[in-house]
């Protein structure tokens, strides 16, 4: 059974930072492409960073240069860096493998966490 568990979230002032984390059971973790979503209030969950078996890493335009993805396969956990934080980008975050594809709404192979909830706001 597949289990991913996000958390780190909080709130953040504009221009803060947080650092996020999802721990990864029941999969082979190191054989796969992992990314983080998100979902602000009305909005479609969206795609934000992935990162390769092999450490390539892509970025939507919005949080390019302000987030790092990375990834530990020894402890099959993700990671997601966040500086420089603007509120949009106020949303619950997760951590999925995305299914293969192009654009930020691609769908998940596994079911969702719980997710963890970043609010920016001063």
């Amino acid at each position: 059974q597949v289990q991913l568990v996000e958390s780190g979230g909080g709130l953040v002032q504009p221009g803060g930072s947080l650092r996020l984390s999802c721990a990864a059971s029941g999969i082979i973790f190191s054989a796969y492409t992992m990314g983080w979503y998100r979902q602000a209030p009305g909005k479609q969950r969206e795609l934000v960073a992935t990162i390769t078996s092999s450490g390539s890493k892509n970025y939507a335009d919005s949080v390019k240069a302000r987030f790092t993805i990375s990834r530990d396969n020894a402890k099959a956990t993700l990671y997601l860096q966040m500086n420089s934080l603007k509120p949009e980008d106020t949303a619950v975050y997760y951590c999925n493998r995305p299914t293969s594809g192009s654009g930020p709404y691609r769908n998940p192979y596994y079911s969702w966490g719980q997710g963890t909830q970043v609010t920016v706001s001063s």
